[in-house]
């Protein structure tokens, strides 16, 4: 059963330390699905969200019921992120000082088809319009074998989503990480890059 929509809010910068702790928690529950299959681990959590406590241009939207976090989204100017990331746009005309990440969208299942995805790349936008000297949006999702036997048999992907969102697909820009993926322990993957123009605010 759905829930009513839940109270969104932005946080930037040092805001966004007191809440680290629970979107780590929600990261771990709502990425062990697929594709991520991400086996939890605190650890990993504290090097990845690091990024974005040091980051003063970051921005963490949060989705709220009451006083639980049920949703969160994350973004940051691509300079300010991490090697691994920053790598997939060597070469590229596209120049890394140019481009805003939005890292990842996750939501409890019992809040999806609300609208919290629109209202979390809507915030993330507006948050790198206000930086001012950025040109493009840009975030990246894991590839995986459309035959893997772990794919779950009615699985609907986010592309027609993203897509509507004005983003295309980019697979020529690729990034490598790792993470410990469920019953097979640390894992190498690819994901690739949707990129969008970032217009000026009217």
């Amino acid at each position: 059963m759905k829930k009513p929509m839940p109270v969104i809010r932005s946080f930037a910068g040092v805001e966004i330390a007191p809440h680290l702790p629970a979107l780590a928690e929600l990261r771990m529950r709502v990425f062990r699905e697929w594709p991520y299959l991400y086996d939890g681990d605190a650890q990993y959590e504290e090097r990845y969200l690091r990024t974005y406590r040091d980051s003063w241009r970051s921005v963490v939207v949060l989705a709220f019921d009451g006083g639980r976090v049920v949703g969160a989204s994350t973004g940051l100017p691509l300079s300010d992120e991490t090697d691994e990331i920053r790598a997939a746009f060597d070469g590229h005309l596209v120049q890394v000082e140019h481009v805003f990440y939005c890292g990842e969208s996750v939501l409890l299942p019992e809040y999806r088809g609300l609208g919290v995805g629109h209202r979390f790349f809507d915030l993330r936008e507006a948050h790198a319009r206000a930086l001012g000297d950025l040109r493009w949006t840009t975030f990246c999702s894991v590839e995986r074998d459309p035959d893997d036997p772990r794919r779950p048999a009615f699985h609907r992907g986010n592309e027609v989503f993203w897509r509507k969102r004005g983003y295309t697909h980019r697979p020529e820009l690729r990034a490598h990480l790792s993470w410990s993926e469920i019953g097979c322990g640390e894992q190498p993957h690819t994901l690739s890059f949707w990129l969008r123009p970032l217009e000026r605010a009217r």
